[in-house]
């Protein structure tokens, strides 16, 4: 029995790009041109320059291992919903029908107001659940979720540019954003499992914009534009930011959402912290507002929050059981 392999690659292989010349204003042009091109190519990017400080980062972190070296039954006071809110436990996400089920747990959490409350226009709108055995992880867990979001916003800023559209066209709409955060562990996965076995399996991204922080670990694994997987390992002080399946979607697959997985040969438990940007449930994808209303798009006109629920149908077992 082995692992599933993936090779090594040179420091180059997955672009890093320096974002702080589009977050204080000295350089956007620059910084949109170099995600423009990333995003082209093989859609998976380091960021660096992101401005999310590292107290922020290590109390989320701290949050995360609390709940997760919780016991079952205290993870259990705050099963998911069916808003996608809460703890999704080990089994509870497969990413291929014909697939094992991933070992990952997650926690999950989204948007909400400064009262805690969240909008109710949507099945993927509801109040988050914070577990009472983890004192303060609301706290920390919204203070990364604003400054991750931060960085999408920027981020989506540049691609804008990068694409010759008003820097604001990707932010029109979100007043009330359908993203959602979350905490990913990935247990110590032992080598007899086998190479069809992962953190989380092959897959793509949902939404628009995923903004993830690895940890020292290891073992995130992207398929270039060959077919071919390769190791994208944790550079310190980076993110790792991927093109999601609505922004592909949107820019008519001029931007790629790239197949990527994990797989734990670490020895140790794994920690990601992950923000998935999307904008309010009812924008409209549709890749003629990019290239005008005569363009031949491959896909029809889709709602933001149509095409989650959709995705999410299909991807987390806890749905079929609640719809």
């Amino acid at each position: 029995m082995a692992y599933a392999q993936a090779r090594r690659v040179g420091a180059d292989a997955v672009p890093v790009i320096d974002i702080a010349p589009l977050r204080d204003g000295s350089d956007p042009g620059r910084v949109a041109e170099a995600l423009h091109a990333a995003s082209r190519g093989l859609g998976f990017i380091y960021i660096k320059g992101h401005g999310i400080p590292e107290t922020t980062i290590e109390a989320a972190r701290r949050c995360a291992f609390d709940f997760f070296h919780g016991t079952e039954a205290d993870k259990a006071s705050v099963t998911v919903s069916s808003e996608h809110r809460g703890w999704l436990g080990r089994g509870g996400a497969k990413m291929q029908d014909d697939a094992r089920v991933d070992l990952k747990e997650s926690f999950i959490w989204g948007f909400e107001n400064q009262d805690g409350g969240t909008p109710e226009n949507h099945p993927l709108f509801g109040r988050n659940q914070w577990p009472t055995f983890v004192p303060g992880m609301q706290k920390h867990a919204m203070d990364y979720f604003h400054e991750a979001h931060e960085v999408a916003h920027h981020l989506m800023r540049g691609f804008a540019l990068g694409l010759d559209l008003d820097e604001g066209f990707f932010l029109r709409t979100c007043a009330t954003p359908l993203s959602r955060a979350s905490f990913v562990y990935y247990p110590e996965q032992p080598e007899e499992m086998g190479e069809e076995q992962f953190g989380v399996g092959p897959h793509t991204d949902f939404g628009v914009l995923t903004v993830l922080c690895q940890d020292s670990v290891g073992g995130l694994q992207v398929q270039d534009i060959d077919g071919e997987w390769i190791q994208a390992p944790p550079i310190e002080g980076t993110l790792v930011v991927n093109v999601a399946d609505l922004l592909s979607r949107w820019t008519d697959g001029a931007y790629k959402s790239t197949p990527h997985r994990v797989v734990n040969s670490s020895g140790r438990e794994r920690l990601s912290l992950v923000l998935a940007f999307d904008p309010d449930p009812d924008t409209v994808i549709d890749a003629r507002a990019i290239y005008g209303p005569n363009y031949a798009a491959k896909e029809e006109p889709i709602t933001c929050g149509d095409y989650l629920v959709w995705r999410f149908g299909k991807a987390f077992a806890y749905r079929e059981v609640s719809e």
